[in-house]
């Protein structure tokens, strides 16, 4: 076998341990590869593939390249995952998720069990949860997706579909929710569906059981559930425009704490239900340590995107004709935005909710010893009791987030008004 001499002993060596390699001499792997973190079970690499990176894990039965070369760099690739072609780097991929051909994949990414995308879709600092199904040609970059119960009745981005994640003043502090983590880690609520030619300007929250119809883009959250959205025409023009005034301030910095809120209930759910599930399959724990790094990878992106925002606050503050409150509320976030940064780094989110997560995890443990099976169906098969109780749990790591960090900012006033939670919830959340 004529392999090129730094590739020749790791391509051989897949092969003996029964990995199926069509064609050695097209594909290369690079010399950090672990031989030990690729399966030797169903996994079938096809011609022109790269792979990349001492953190890289494929799983049994996974199948690299079926429509056309890719390239993984630093993955955690779950059993049964299809990456037909593209580009993958830093992110994680859980049982029979998939991404068609000309994927581009980038770090932060978790895609979860059968979620999947077609051809030409973009991510980066993305979370889907179960069933969730992205069409072609699509941007859905620094979004949280659930929503769905099944492959039949799952929420979904229409093709050509972008996601704003990038504003007039130059900032990226645009994460958006649609759906949320306490509920929608339960895998009973209503689907989402974004329509087709249509996009959202993050960033923004949407509820579950909301339809944006075709070419509608999302401008304002929609926390009420069950809503169809037409979006109009705006009428075209020239209006003044001064950079750097952040008329909506409040409203971005709540959206992102909501996010960041989120992404630490997250955390908590994977390290107290999900860690035990992934040791059920091979390298469980090497990918169930790959999902924790890319939601620490989340968790820096929003504070770093949300730091460079309050930075920007005192030349802000030089263009402001009127002082006033607004004015206090952008010294006060500049001043005090390293305060935010320290509870969201912190460990709060595992000191909350103890009364509710200690009945949950307990009960979700005992089913797994009693009735086995893959986490998909240990979460359906829960009762409506025990998965209130867990969306009771993660909800007030949510809450509780959010309360400390409007006692950060009181100035601001956030979170002060009687509104929808992420959860479609009234309550009142007062700092």
């Amino acid at each position: 076998m004529d392999l090129r001499p730094e590739n020749e002993k790791t391509v051989v060596e897949l092969i003996k341990k029964g990995v199926e390699i069509p064609n050695p001499l097209s594909i290369h792997v690079g010399e950090g590869v672990r031989v030990s973190q690729i399966s030797g079970r169903g996994v079938r690499i096809y011609p022109g593939c790269r792979i990349y990176g001492r953190d890289t894990v494929i799983s049994a039965n996974a199948r690299i390249g079926s429509e056309g070369p890719v390239t993984i760099e630093n993955c955690q690739i779950g059993p049964r995952v299809e990456l037909k072609g593209g580009y993958f780097k830093k992110a994680v991929f859980l049982e029979r998720a998939s991404m068609g051909s000309g994927a581009h994949v980038r770090e932060g990414c978790i895609v979860e069990e059968r979620a999947s995308g077609a051809h030409c879709v973009g991510l980066k600092q993305t979370i889907l949860f179960p069933f969730v199904t992205l069409g072609s040609l699509i941007n859905f970059c620094d979004c949280l997706m659930a929503g769905g119960t099944s492959r039949m009745n799952h929420s979904e981005v229409g093709s050509s579909y972008i996601h704003f994640n990038f504003t007039a003043d130059g900032d990226k502090a645009t994460a958006s929710l649609f759906g949320d983590v306490p509920r929608g880690v339960m895998l009973n609520q209503p689907p989402i569906f974004l329509g087709g030619q249509g996009g959202a300007v993050g960033p923004l929250r949407l509820a579950y059981g909301s339809v944006a119809i075709a070419g509608t883009v999302l401008r304002k959250d929609v926390t009420e559930e069950n809503r169809m959205i037409i979006g109009k025409s705006y009428r075209g023009g020239l209006i003044p425009f001064v950079s750097g005034l952040y008329t909506g301030l409040s409203h971005m910095v709540e959206n992102n704490i909501i996010y960041l809120a989120n992404l630490a209930a997250l955390e908590q759910w994977y390290i107290h239900v999900r860690q035990e599930t992934f040791r059920a399959h091979e390298f469980g724990d090497l990918i169930f340590r790959g999902a924790l790094d890319k939601l620490t990878l989340a968790r820096e992106e929003r504070i770093r995107r949300l730091g460079a925002v309050a930075e920007k606050m005192p030349a802000s503050l030089e263009k402001q004709e009127k002082k006033g409150r607004a004015a206090e509320a952008r010294e006060e976030f500049h001043r005090k935005f390293h305060l935010a940064e320290e509870l969201f780094r912190s460990d709060m989110a595992s000191r909350i909710g103890a009364e509710h997560r200690d009945p949950f995890v307990e009960g979700f443990m005992n089913r797994m010893k009693q009735d086995g099976g893959d986490y998909l169906s240990l979460v359906q098969g829960l009762s409506a009791h025990l998965s209130q109780g867990g969306t009771l749990w993660l909800e007030s790591i949510v809450h509780g987030l959010c309360r400390k960090t409007a006692g950060i900012f009181p100035s601001m006033n956030l979170f002060r008004r009687l509104t929808s939670t992420p959860q479609g919830e009234k309550t009142e959340t007062h700092g």
